[in-house]
C-alpha cells in the first residue's frame, strides 16, 4: 500500500502542524488593531520620568478626558485612547499643559495582548499608505555643499602658499567650482602650479593670464562629495528619527539631491518638521586678538577675519579658518562643572581628535572660539518655491586654549541647564553636512489608512470566494482540501511578513498577496489533474494519488521557481513599492509550494490511508 502510515509521515504531520501554529500564534497580532494615542518624548531638554507620567495623568483628569493607559517606555510615555476623537482632545490638553520642552504627537500604536509581546509577536509594520502618517520629500541644498568644499580649498591654498612664501595678492571664487588667484609675477605664478599641483590632486591648476592662476576642481571629486553629504544626511536623519521610537520610519534617498521621509503614524507635521528639520552645529575657530574692537565702524579686518556676536551681544574677531565642525562629534552630553554652571561634554571621532589635538598643541596660551551655527527659516521662498534658510551664528564659548586637548573636552559659558541639555541633544542627533529644504509634505490621516487596508481586505475576501467556488465545482472533497490549505498559506503569508524584521506592508504588497492565493491554486490544479489522469488510465486509487503528487511536483516547482526569479529581480531593481510587491510575493510563493505540496499529501494521507476506496471524490 503506498499511502501508508511510516515514521515519516509522523514526522511531516508534526512538522505541518508546528508550522501552523507557529504560524497562526504570529498571524494573531495583526487581528487586535491599532489604538489612537499621544506620543511625549522630551528632545527639547525635558526630562521623561514617572512625575512627567503623573503630570499627564493629572491633566487629563482635569479635561475629563479618559484613557486606556499611560506608560513609559524606553524614555517615551505613550497614552492610549479608545477613538480618535479623545486622542484628539488629549493631544491639544497635553499640549497645552505641558512646557516648550517636549513634543507631543499624535500617534498609532498596537493593541497586541502582553503575552503576545512575551512571545515577540508583534504585528506586520504598515506602510503610510495603509497606517497614515506624515510624508515629506526633502531637497539637499548642494550649493551650500559646495561653497562650504570652496572655503575649505580656498583656506587650504592659502596656507600652503604661506608656508612656501610664495606671494598673492588676491584669491577669489568666480563660480561654483572655480578659484582665481592673482599672484605677483608670473615668476610666483610658476612656482604656486609647480607647488601645489601635487599637493592637491583633487583640483586641476592652471595658468589664466599674465599673474594669475585658476584652480578648477574635477568632476571626479565633486560627484564623490556630492555623494559623501547625501550619505551623511541620510544617516543623520535616520538616526533623529529611530531615536524618536517612529515604528518602521522610511529615510531613502530619491534622485540626485532628494530624501524621501515618511513617519508612519505621525499625524502632526509640525513637530515632525522639528524632529527632522534641525540644522544646529558647531564650529571652532581661533580669536584674532590683534583687532581691538573700540571702534568697529572705522576698524579695518584683515581677508582672514571677520566679525562675529557672542550670546553676551559683544562683538568678538575670529579667523575665518575653522579649526573643526561639529561633523566629528560622536557623543555629547549636558551636565555641570564643579562650580555648579552648566557645560556640554563632547567626544570626538578619531580623525577630530588628531585635527584638535594637533591644533592645540601649537597654540597653547591663545582664546579659542566655539560657534553654534544654525539654519533658520526666513518665511521667504526662492524662485523655485523653496523656504530660503538663513545661516545664524553665534559665540557660546570663548576659552583659554591651557593644554592640549583630545577626543573628549568641554564647552561651558552657557547660560542655563536647559541649553546646555538642548545643544548636547542637537550635536548628538548629528549635524546635517548640508541644509535641506523642504520640497513636499503631506498628512495621509488614519481614515484614509484604513479604507485602504479595508479595500485590501474586500480584494483578498473576493479573490477566497472565486478561488472557493471555482475549486468546489471542480474538484469536490479534494477541493475542500485544497482550500484548507489556501486559509492555512494566508496565515503563514501573515506570520512571517510579522516576524522578519524591515518588512512593511504596503498597498503593492496586498496586491501581491491577493495574487499569490490566486496563483496558489495552480499547484491544487496540477496535483488534482494528473490524479483524474491516472484515474482515468484505470490505475488504482492509492497509486493515482501517489503518482498524481510525484508527478505534478517537478512542474509545480519549475513555474513558482521562475515566479520567484522574477520577484527577485523586481526587488533587486525596484523602488520601495515595488519592493513591498517583490516580497509578499516571494512569501506566498514558498508558503503556497509548502501548504499545496506538503499539507494537502498529508491531509489526503490522512483521509484514504489504510482503506479501500472504490472512487474518489475529485
Amino acid at each position: 500500500m503506498l499511502n501508508h502510515s511510516s515514521f515519516w509521515k509522523n514526522i511531516k504531520y508534526i512538522m505541518l502542524i508546528t508550522v501552523i501554529v507557529i504560524g497562526s500564534v504570529y498571524a494573531l497580532p495583526n487581528f487586535y488593531g491599532d489604538n489612537p494615542a499621544v506620543q511625549i518624548t522630551g528632545v527639547r531638554g525635558g526630562s521623561i520620568n514617572e512625575k512627567t507620567v503623573k503630570k499627564i495623568q493629572d491633566i487629563l483628569h482635569q479635561c475629563n478626558i479618559s484613557s486606556k493607559s499611560i506608560l513609559l517606555e524606553n524614555n517615551i510615555i505613550i497614552a492610549r485612547f479608545s477613538n480618535i476623537d479623545l486622542q484628539l482632545n488629549a493631544y491639544e490638553a497635553i499640549l497645552k499643559g505641558l512646557a516648550n520642552n517636549y513634543i507631543v504627537a499624535m500617534n498609532l500604536v498596537p493593541s497586541t495582548p502582553k503575552w503576545l509581546k512575551a512571545l515577540y509577536a508583534n504585528p506586520i509594520k504598515l506602510g503610510l499608505d495603509l497606517r497614515g502618517g506624515v510624508h515629506f520629500l526633502m531637497e539637499v541644498d548642494m550649493d551650500a555643499v559646495l561653497h562650504k568644499l570652496q572655503e575649505k580649498k580656498i583656506d587650504s591654498l592659502c596656507s600652503d602658499l604661506r608656508n612656501k612664501n610664495i606671494i598673492y595678492k588676491k584669491i577669489k571664487k568666480t563660480s561654483s567650482s572655480v578659484i582665481e588667484i592673482d599672484m605677483c609675477d608670473r615668476k610666483h605664478r610658476d612656482m604656486a602650479i609647480n607647488y601645489l599641483q601635487p599637493r592637491h590632486i583633487d583640483l586641476v591648476i592652471t595658468s589664466n593670464s599674465n599673474s594669475s592662476l585658476r584652480a578648477v576642481m574635477r568632476d571626479k571629486h565633486l560627484n564623490e562629495i556630492y555623494e559623501s553629504a547625501m550619505q551623511q544626511n541620510i544617516n543623520i536623519l535616520r538616526n533623529r528619527v529611530n531615536k524618536l521610537g517612529i515604528a518602521e520610519p522610511l529615510v531613502q534617498r530619491q534622485g540626485f539631491n532628494q530624501i524621501v521621509i515618511e513617519l508612519p503614524g505621525i499625524q502632526d507635521i509640525a513637530h515632525a518638521k522639528e524632529i527632522i528639520g534641525a540644522t544646529a552645529t558647531l564650529e571652532f575657530r581661533l580669536v584674532n586678538t590683534d583687532i581691538l574692537l573700540k571702534d568697529t565702524n572705522n576698524i579695518h579686518i584683515p581677508n582672514d577675519s571677520e566679525m562675529k556676536h557672542m550670546n553676551t551681544g559683544e562683538t568678538v574677531a575670529v579667523y575665518k579658518h575653522i579649526i573643526l565642525t561639529g561633523d566629528h562629534i560622536t557623543d555629547s552630553t549636558a551636565s555641570r562643572d564643579e562650580y555648579n554652571r552648566p557645560q556640554v561634554n563632547i567626544s570626538l571621532d578619531n580623525a577630530g581628535g588628531k585635527i584638535i589635538s594637533d591644533f592645540t598643541k601649537d597654540n597653547i596660551g591663545k582664546l579659542m572660539a566655539t560657534l553654534f551655527v544654525e539654519y533658520k527659516n526666513t518665511g521667504k521662498k526662492d524662485e523655485k518655491g523653496h523656504s530660503i534658510l538663513e545661516k545664524q551664528e553665534e559665540i557660546i564659548n570663548i576659552a583659554n586654549i591651557q593644554s592640549r586637548l583630545n577626543n573628549y573636552f568641554c564647552i561651558t559659558g552657557i547660560k542655563t541647564h536647559k541649553e546646555a541639555h538642548q545643544l548636547s541633544l542637537l550635536l548628538r542627533a548629528g549635524a546635517l553636512i548640508a541644509p535641506i529644504h523642504i520640497v513636499e509634505e503631506r498628512i495621509i490621516g488614519p481614515s484614509m489608512g484604513q479604507q485602504n487596508i479595508q479595500q485590501g481586505f474586500q480584494a483578498c475576501l473576493w479573490s477566497l470566494v472565486f478561488c472557493i467556488i471555482f475549486i468546489l465545482l471542480f474538484y469536490k472533497k479534494f477541493g475542500l482540501i485544497a482550500i484548507n490549505a489556501l486559509f492555512c498559506n494566508l496565515i503563514l503569508i501573515i506570520g512571517i511578513m510579522s516576524i522578519l524584521p524591515g518588512v512593511t506592508l504596503t498597498m503593492p504588497g496586498i496586491a501581491g498577496i491577493v495574487l499569490t492565493l490566486t496563483v496558489a491554486v495552480d499547484a491544487n490544479v496540477l496535483i488534482n489533474e494528473r490524479i483524474k489522469e491516472e484515474l482515468r488510465s484505470g490505475c488504482s486509487i492509492q497509486w493515482a494519488i501517489h503518482q498524481g503528487y510525484k508527478g505534478a511536483l517537478s512542474s509545480i516547482v519549475d513555474a513558482n521557481l521562475t515566479t520567484l526569479i522574477k520577484a527577485l529581480i523586481l526587488y533587486i531593481v525596484g523602488t520601495s513599492s515595488v519592493r513591498g510587491f517583490a516580497i509578499t510575493t516571494a512569501i506566498g510563493i514558498v508558503t503556497s509550494m509548502f501548504t499545496a505540496i506538503i499539507g494537502t499529501h498529508a491531509i489526503v494521507d490522512l483521509l484514504y490511508r489504510k482503506k479501500r476506496i472504490n472512487k474518489l471524490s475529485i
